[in-house]
């Protein structure tokens, strides 16, 4: 079997995206919790690009710092003037200048594209085309340009204030999105001029030239949903309600139940097992895994955390960045877990903070207990053993380390470690006046006359 080409992805991203009215570049705005370029990275990279270059607008570090985390072996380039897609592409020359292979050129404000249409785009390269352009059949086709075809393939793209009435009545619009064979790539680039109303450089202008030199051009199709790009907020939000859709079914196909799948937001990678339970409105933040059988009940929000088989979270819980829900555990209503480990079948049933803390297993936390785990300056932790029972209203005062078996009296505020088995008991004495109620009544009845004469 022939080894299939080398493959590089240009990301073009240095739009500024002004209408999205942000200090913050265009794709670095995110879906799902992932920035748009993000997403689009990681699909030409399930297409099979190995390498990946994305070209950004000046001063934009924080872009750079992005990309170089989402893949390290990236490049970027810095196109300076902004003078068309055509120029952009031109500013990473350096990336394809001798390489062999398909060349993938995407925009980074269209993070629905599937790794499946850039994979159709690359396919069509290696029947023998030398570019292929990637287009939709629109509901619509105001204001897109028209992908005119004489049979298989495509001889130009003309734009809508340019088609004539015929043309107009073409639907199949270009997407903007193209694969070159890397050898004919700089040839066709410098053929193109900017000799047109906007003085700017349009690589769909490559088709046209392409043509001309008799080399196959040739058309794959998208959905339209799949191919929107991103101008403003509202588009944002469009394209986030299909990512979501998208979610919602991928996990109850993969064996999830949504119980109201309209409600529940998920985000880039959340991952739910099979026979998850997930009730209305909950919030799935970055790197959640829930494995098989656990629950998780409605108003429940949760982020950077595991949560093990047959556990149940919620209602109205918040998992915070490492928390840790062993087997079998209960997370109950208004309980905040961060940066703790709750082991099998331990407990944690209402109105409670749980910090920095490692609970045992089968140890039951009461009511309203928290830990004290933040001096001011320094995080501290609370060690809880196994089958402790922990007294409802206990403040427990980090750095602490509770043996197994260990029961807390109510209310008990524990500064100091306590021994394997042992009961704690830290409040105060409770003293009774005998009588004194009648004349507390009293006095405070006299003050409250004495305000409202």
């Amino acid at each position: 079997m022939a080894q299939k080409p080398h493959c590089l992805a240009v990301v073009l991203a240095a739009g500024l995206g002004t209408r999205m009215k942000s200090e913050l570049p265009k794709v670095l705005h995110e879906i799902g919790g992932l920035p748009l370029v993000g997403h689009v990275m990681q699909a030409v990279n399930a297409a099979g690009a190995d390498r990946t270059a994305v070209v950004v607008g000046p001063d934009m570090p924080q872009l750079e710092a992005v990309v170089a985390q989402m893949d390290h072996a990236a490049s970027t380039y810095v196109q300076v003037n902004r003078q068309g897609t055509a120029d952009a592409l031109r500013a990473a020359e350096p990336a394809f200048s001798g390489f062999q292979g398909d060349v993938l050129v995407v925009f980074g404000d269209t993070p629905l594209v599937q790794a499946q249409s850039f994979a159709l785009l690359r396919e069509k390269l290696s029947q023998g085309a030398a570019l292929a352009v990637l287009g939709f059949e629109a509901k619509d086709p105001t204001g897109y340009g028209r992908l005119l075809m004489q049979g298989d393939e495509l001889v130009a793209i003309r734009e809508h204030k340019d088609a004539s009435e015929a043309e107009r009545q073409v639907t199949l619009c270009n997407a903007g999105i193209m694969a070159f064979k890397a050898e004919h790539l700089q040839k066709l680039l410098a053929m193109i001029t900017n000799d047109n109303a906007n003085e700017e450089f349009y690589l769909t202008d490559a088709v046209e030239h392409a043509v001309n030199l008799g080399l196959s051009v040739v058309v794959a199709t998208a959905p339209e949903e799949e191919v929107q790009g991103i101008n403003n907020r509202a588009q944002l939000a469009a394209c986030e309600a299909v990512f979501q859709t998208r979610k919602r079914t991928a996990a109850m196909l993969g064996g999830v139940t949504l119980q109201a799948p309209e409600t529940v937001y998920f985000s880039y990678d959340t991952q739910l097992a099979p026979d998850v339970l997930v009730e209305p409105n909950v919030v799935f933040g970055p790197a959640v895994e829930v494995a098989s059988g656990a629950s998780i009940r409605a108003f429940s929000h949760l982020e950077h955390c595991n949560v093990a088989a047959q556990a149940t979270i919620g209602p109205y819980a918040r998992l915070r960045p490492g928390a840790n829900i062993g087997e079998g555990a209960r997370i109950g209503n208004f309980v905040e877990i961060k940066n703790a480990e709750i082991a099998q079948g331990a407990k944690v049933n209402h109105l409670s903070y749980i910090g920095d803390a490692s609970i045992g297993s089968k140890t039951n936390i009461g009511a309203g207990t928290i830990t004290c785990n933040y001096d001011g300056y320094l995080k501290h932790k609370t060690q809880i053993g196994e089958n402790c029972f922990i007294g409802s209203n206990s403040i427990l005062v980090a750095p602490l380390s509770i043996g197994d078996g260990v029961t807390s009296a109510a209310g008990s505020t524990l500064t100091r470690n306590v021994p394997q088995d042992a009961l704690a008991i830290a409040r105060p004495q409770q003293e009774n006046k005998e009588g004194a109620a009648p004349r507390i009544r009293a006095r405070l009845e006299a003050k409250k006359r004495a305000k409202t004469k």
